[in-house]
């Protein structure tokens, strides 16, 4: 089966430039068997961009991209704090460059108003939405999200494909709390490969909105990859997970952009 990985950084990694690092999660990613990576943020995590800062995140995903075509998708990372240059950006990586989603992190809750002018751009582009949530035991970030604000934004953009970032981390909760809404999609990634996860999220979406994802370098592809085969789940909806489920949410804006997979 074709495997495609939904979720990875270029920070973690081996490397003193974008193409030298992208490079690097290829080289593991075929001991993996795995064909294609998704790709956000920059060398360095920032958790609330200036304009200038994203800009040259952004910058350094392009320059990994334009090394291995064939081999990775890019998406852009946003701060909801700066519309107008989140649009920008939105316009310049997605409408005028090679880049087929959107990547949200911490720097604002996903559910405020201002988030509204950049998801309804984005729709328009046929992006896709990633974003970050957590349930954190020892209290969240001061942006971060959570799946039960994801849940809002999802119900007020019922046109737009979302995916919860790590499900949550407390997948638990986060998977009950996306089950209502048909078009937010789960990601695996992140996390230690405990049993039951996978399963449940099959259980509870159905396999079409379940999502293998690393989070390399951050976490290996092999533990990542154990979530999937590891779990006691039919073989088709295995294939589902691992790569044919992200060929169907990208393949109207890869239509656009006239890649063919």
């Amino acid at each position: 089966m074709e495997i495609w990985d939904l979720h990875c950084h270029l920070s973690g990694v081996p490397g003193n430039t974008p193409e030298a690092r992208l490079g690097k999660l290829l080289e593991y990613a075929d001991r993996m068997g795995i064909a294609r990576l998704c790709v956000f943020m920059g060398l360095e995590w920032s958790y609330d961009p200036s304009p200038e800062k994203m800009r040259q995140e952004n910058d350094e995903v392009l320059r990994a991209l334009k090394h291995f075509p064939a081999r990775a998708f890019g998406l852009v990372y946003l701060n909801p704090k700066h519309t107008q240059a989140s649009r920008d950006e939105l316009n310049r990586c997605v409408r005028d460059g090679p880049m087929v989603g959107v990547k949200l992190w911490v720097a604002q809750h996903c559910n405020a108003q201002e988030l509204d002018p950049i998801i309804q751009r984005a729709t328009e582009l046929k992006a896709v939405i990633f974003q970050h949530t957590w349930v954190k035991i020892t209290g969240n970030l001061p942006g971060e999200s959570t799946p039960m604000e994801l849940a809002e934004l999802a119900a007020r953009h019922p046109e737009t494909k979302f995916i919860c970032g790590h499900s949550g981390g407390d997948w638990e909760l986060g998977l009950r709390a996306i089950r209502p809404h048909k078009n937010v999609f789960t990601d695996l990634g992140g996390g230690d490969p405990t049993a039951g996860f996978t399963k449940m999220a099959v259980r509870e979406l159905g396999a079409e909105r379940v999502l293998y994802g690393s989070d390399a370098g951050g976490r290996s592809f092999a533990s990542q990859l154990a979530k999937v085969f590891g779990a006691d789940i039919p073989e088709p909806a295995k294939r589902l997970i691992l790569g044919e489920n992200l060929k169907r949410l990208l393949r109207p804006i890869l239509q656009d952009k006239g890649i063919k997979i």
